[in-house]
């Protein structure tokens, strides 16, 4: 089978490798993009309308924070943004209350927070500072939003990164895009092929042989490709499925020092919205509702046209439930749901209309939902990032040094980031034969993950 030959060849369609092909086709390079799934998305996950009476989201959900390149990027292709309003709920031994968490901001807290030099993990850093039985309730506070929110292990988890985090936040909205991601990534995907960069879906990579000039591509289905350089994108733990030369395999050990946690997504469509009449409390304003059980997290769409809940557990957690399939883990949400309610799931069952259940854990080209910041993660990602080895470059929120790893906007800008590195190389290096190109800008993302917005807030997950 012949080989194709491209001057990029940009693995993976989800945000980040989208954002760089199509910047890059923009430049004027011949950008070939290798998807193993049969849709592009990645882990931006839209479902049937049909499903759900609306565009949901098995994957990402909000836009979280400023997000700069997410909304500018929604504006060139005239979406939208949908303010999402409503009351966080908490519930405890069956008590409903709109309490806030424990004071996660007492000066004591910010005090140990502020003067801490040193890099440690969430779990040491609260054995050191807060092991005492009088800081019970803020132990468990901490240790749910790191594991809920950030799908992290505080065993693992850094201190200093979740502190960038915590600290001298403000609250930002809580924003949804109207007709979902998957409306953004459609447009990304067009946008692509409108510079004439050739998408291939089901192209599984299984090789890539490189060195510091060309690189030759292997795929399951027998098709090879050469580019002048290859942008992988690919979820971190998808790189010990794709054979590298030994020099390569050795510089991707150091993605062994990023974290990458799991989320099992559940969304259940009813009839009606029986949530805001089973208890003596009104709760016809529910947004997010906080809880101990299994499925600990939840929210509404905020409308009376869509009676949906959406499940939410991450982190560690999710480490228990790898042998259950979709049935099992959505007959554990309607479980959940009955015991935070008092009603049985039998009554809850004859509601239901639709039901999916996403554990990511499991996707085959995921195996996991984010990234999250070791310790050692920082200098980890100036390690993968480096282009001193061969043709292959590393994007990708894994890949993103801001504070927002793990979000859309996060592998947006890593992608546009490696391909306005690209270009700006190939100037330096060829200027006379470079085509004249559009100024690639990249803006200061200084996105906020909005739930929590500092560490007063319990999590409710970064969907």
């Amino acid at each position: 089978m012949d080989t194709l030959h491209s001057d990029i060849i940009v693995i993976g369609a989800g945000a980040a490798g989208l954002m760089a092909a199509r910047e890059l086709g923009r430049a004027g390079k011949k950008v070939t993009l290798l998807e193993a799934r049969d849709r592009c998305g990645g882990r931006i996950y839209p479902l049937a309308t049909g499903e759900f009476g609306y565009p949901a989201e098995g994957g990402a959900e909000f836009v979280h924070g400023e997000a700069p390149v997410t909304r500018a990027l929604l504006r060139e292709a005239g979406l939208s943004l949908v303010p999402v309003y409503g009351t966080r709920w908490n519930v405890e031994r069956g008590a409903f209350s709109q309490d806030e968490a424990p004071d996660l901001g007492a000066d004591h807290f910010h005090q140990a927070l502020a003067e801490l030099k040193a890099d440690v993990t969430v779990a040491d850093f609260l054995e050191r500072y807060f092991a005492g039985p009088e800081h019970s309730r803020l132990r468990h506070s901490i240790v749910r939003m790191v594991e809920g929110y950030d799908a992290a292990d505080p065993a693992m988890a850094s201190i200093l990164a979740l502190r960038d985090e915590w600290m001298n936040r403000g609250p930002g909205p809580q924003v949804r895009i109207a007709g979902g991601y998957g409306a953004l990534i459609a447009y990304l995907a067009d946008e692509c092929r409108k510079q004439n960069a050739v998408i291939h879906l089901n192209s599984v990579v299984s090789a890539i042989e490189a060195t510091d000039r060309r690189a030759l591509v292997h795929c399951v289905n027998g098709r090879s490709y050469t580019g002048d350089r290859v942008i992988l994108t690919v979820p971190l733990p998808l790189l010990q499925d794709i054979a590298f030369p030994h020099a390569v395999r050795e510089k991707l050990a150091a993605a062994a020092n990023i974290g990458f946690g799991n989320v099992i997504k559940i969304l259940l469509r009813f009839k009606t919205h029986w949530w805001t009449s089973s208890t003596e409390r009104d709760l016809s304003d529910l947004l997010f509702l906080l809880s101990d059980e299994t499925i600990p997290v939840w929210w509404t769409q905020c409308s009376p046209e869509r009676p949906v809940l959406t499940g939410w557990i991450a982190g560690p957690k999710t480490a228990g439930m790898p042998h259950l399939d979709e049935n099992a883990l959505v007959e554990t949400g309607i479980a959940s749901l009955a015991g935070i309610f008092g009603l049985s799931p039998q009554a809850l069952m004859r509601d239901l209309v639709a039901a999916r259940a996403i554990n990511w854990a499991r996707d085959p080209f995921a195996r996991g939902a984010y990234s999250y910041a070791t310790p050692a993660t920082r200098e980890a990602q100036l390690a993968l990032a480096s282009s001193d080895v061969t043709a292959i470059l590393l994007s990708g929120e894994a890949l993103y040094r801001g504070r927002d790893m793990g979000t859309v906007e996060a592998a947006l800008a890593s992608g546009l980031e490696t391909a306005q590195a690209v270009v700006a190389v190939d100037q330096i290096s060829t200027p006379r034969h470079s085509p004249v190109t559009r100024q690639i800008t990249l803006p200061t993302s200084s996105a906020t993950k909005t739930e929590p917005s500092g560490p007063s807030v319990t999590p409710t997950g970064r969907p």
